[in-house]
């Protein structure tokens, strides 16, 4: 995606999706051994600003259908000094772009933005401050909020391929996108993924057929994960690092996906009793898969959607095709927070809470309120991320004057 791209999103634990292979192949000397991976890191309580009780239209499609309900004035958030600062630097980042874009949500209209972003390319001075004075708070929804978590991911790699590797696609040729709104204006926004077959457009291989080679002559092979179950996670991620036996970095990142529907092996293990008391996380599910594999591939594949990859030559980009950054990017639902907008997270865990950027989606991320907060690279990223799952109540900021167009009330005391 961009770093997760609108199809494949790191869900929670829980929702994680499938793996690639299941099984564990051999170790060799001549495949550099990565850091060890820290445990998931244990949350520190914290006690979440309420949301205002409302009633909740579950068909909504939009924040503005949603309904939306003033939240406390900004200068009032728990807002820490350094959190504001990443998400003001994320938000500069942001302005070209939300200046431009059309937002679904109903809730902003390009030039809304146009003061913010100008105070911000002007220094903007103390970025509590900043946002204080440029955006007021809006609970979309009931406001109920729940957060997961992801990260770029290191995995080993060759570039030759080795009994029990896995692949690392491109794009195949003969992907092809379909966009159903030119066809009909009932489907506007609808956009579908499959392939040619006579005369017939069909979907695209399944995970199991592109695992038993599907796609030989269809698709380059950038390179060969050592662990196929850390080349399905990279590709839960959607970006990530391979690190071959010379010691270079290959950097990868997502540029589609086979069109076919997201589930998450977590959630499927859960509910099979297959996961113990601690083993509910990124973590645990990785053990259980080593730990188990011919059960672990018939889960995995469970999963039918698979993402393809492409080179990078620079940092991660999200959903709006700009670097994204650890500890200030979030993933969300497009038709609830505009790509761009700031979001305040006050959730039961310390690390989750604070003020972010909407600067990514994912496939797992949808629906109101409904978050993904990205860690960045490394073994203290993965940590975090591999185990968050935070509940809490989430604002969106607008800028100021977007309530009083919308004719919501003005800010609760």
């Amino acid at each position: 995606m961009s770093l997760r791209s609108g199809v494949v999103a790191l869900a929670s634990a829980l929702a994680l999706s499938a793996c690639v292979g299941g099984v564990e192949p051999p170790r060799t000397s001549s495949v550099p051994s990565l850091p060890s991976r820290l445990p998931v890191r244990q949350p520190v309580a914290a006690t979440p600003i309420p949301p205002v009780p409302v009633a909740v239209n579950g068909s909504a499609t939009t924040a503005v259908a949603a309904g939306l309900m003033a939240g406390p004035p900004v200068a009032s958030l728990p807002i820490v000094g350094d959190t504001a600062a990443r998400a003001l630097a994320a938000f500069r980042i942001s302005c070209p772009s939300v200046v431009r874009r059309a937002d679904p949500t109903g809730l902003t209209r390009g030039e809304d933005w146009r003061a913010a972003c100008d105070a911000a390319a002007g220094g903007a001075g103390d970025p509590r401050d900043f946002f204080a004075r440029h955006f007021e708070a809006v609970q979309v929804g009931d406001g109920k909020a729940f957060a997961t978590g992801y990260f770029i991911p290191e995995i080993a790699g060759t570039r030759e391929y080795r009994d029990g590797y896995a692949p690392i696609y491109a794009r195949p040729s003969d992907l092809v996108d379909v966009d159903l709104g030119l066809f009909s204006t009932d489907l506007k926004g609808k956009k579908i993924r499959g392939r040619v077959e006579g005369t017939n457009f069909v979907p695209y291989y399944d995970r199991t057929a592109i695992e038993r080679d599907a796609l030989r002559g269809k698709a380059r092979i950038l390179g060969y994960a050592v662990d196929p179950v850390e080349l399905f996670f990279l590709q839960v991620q959607g970006s990530g690092l391979v690190r071959l036996p010379d010691g270079e970095v290959l950097r990868i990142g997502y540029d589609s996906q086979n069109g076919r529907d997201y589930t998450g092996i977590g959630k499927l293990m859960r509910d099979r009793g297959l996961l113990g008391p601690g083993q509910a996380s990124m973590q645990g599910i990785v053990a259980w898969l080593h730990a188990n594999p011919e059960e672990g591939r018939a889960i995995m594949r469970e999963n039918k959607s698979y993402v393809f990859f492409r080179l990078l030559d620079g940092p991660p980009l999200g959903a709006m095709g700009l670097p994204v950054s650890g500890g200030a990017t979030v993933a969300a639902d497009t038709r609830f927070v505009p790509l761009g907008a700031p979001v305040f997270l006050s959730m039961d865990r310390t690390d989750a809470t604070g003020l972010w950027v909407a600067q990514d989606t994912g496939g797992a991320i949808k629906g109101t309120n409904r978050f993904d907060t990205f860690w960045g690279a490394g073994d203290e990223a993965q940590a975090i991320a591999g185990g968050m799952s935070a509940r809490g109540t989430a604002f969106v900021l607008v800028p100021r004057g977007t309530l009083a167009r919308l004719g919501v009330a003005q800010p609760r005391p």
